[in-house]
């Protein structure tokens, strides 16, 4: 059944893109977007993310909450279309792509950076600001330096999308470039991307507010 346009619509998202999300919602006057961030961490076990969308709709309907749409702050991320078989049974949308570095780049950007060098790693500034933590500790980098070319070997470049223009993220996508061994480019993306793929998966702005993990 359609909802009444006085519902706000869900932005169910990774909170990888939290920042991302509630700067649009405050600053960009996408009003209309109720944003909700599941665990970040969940950025490196994509298998665990389908479950744990589907969980969250749950309690969500069990708490009478109403939106007029529903939308997965989620590209396919890894989940092998298994997050497409949770928007076709719970009549949702993701956003459109194969992860979170096409949403943010655009397709078009994105097809470019990686015919020009398919061995890129991309970084966003949530991974930039977390790469020690993400990467290096979450692959055991730490602890075996040694894995490094088993896991990188094949890389040339480490590519940075920046959703801000800020000198200190700039120096970490730099510094993560450095640790592997990567050249380094720094590509500027801004809101503009993830921002306008929002507004083509919505129509009516109606108020709504910025929720916490």
């Amino acid at each position: 059944m359609t909802r009444p346009e006085a519902d706000p619509v869900l932005v169910l998202a990774c909170g990888a893109l939290a920042r991302e999300l509630a700067d649009l919602v405050r600053l960009d006057g996408l009003t209309h977007l109720e944003v909700e961030c599941l665990p970040a961490d969940l950025h490196n076990r994509p298998e665990r993310i389908p479950a744990a969308v589907e969980a969250r709709l749950d309690a969500i309907e069990a708490q009478g909450r109403r939106y007029r749409q529903v939308i997965l702050g989620y590209a396919d991320c890894g989940t092998g279309a298994r997050l497409d078989e949770v928007c076709r049974r719970r009549g949702v949308t993701r956003l459109p792509g194969a992860h979170c570095y096409e949403v943010l780049a655009g397709a078009d950007v994105f097809a470019g950076l990686h015919d020009r060098e398919p061995g890129t790693f991309y970084v966003t500034d949530y991974l930039a600001r977390h790469f020690d933590r993400l990467v290096i500790q979450g692959l055991g980098i730490d602890r075996h330096p040694e894995l490094t070319p088993l896991y990188f070997g094949n890389y040339r470049r480490l590519v940075h999308l920046a959703q801000r223009d800020d000198p200190e993220l700039a120096r970490l996508g730099r510094a993560a470039a450095e640790r592997l061994g990567l050249v380094h480019e720094r590509l500027a993306t801004g809101p503009a991307p993830l921002r306008g793929t929002l507004v083509a998966l919505t129509d009516r702005k109606v108020p709504a507010k910025v929720m916490s993990p």
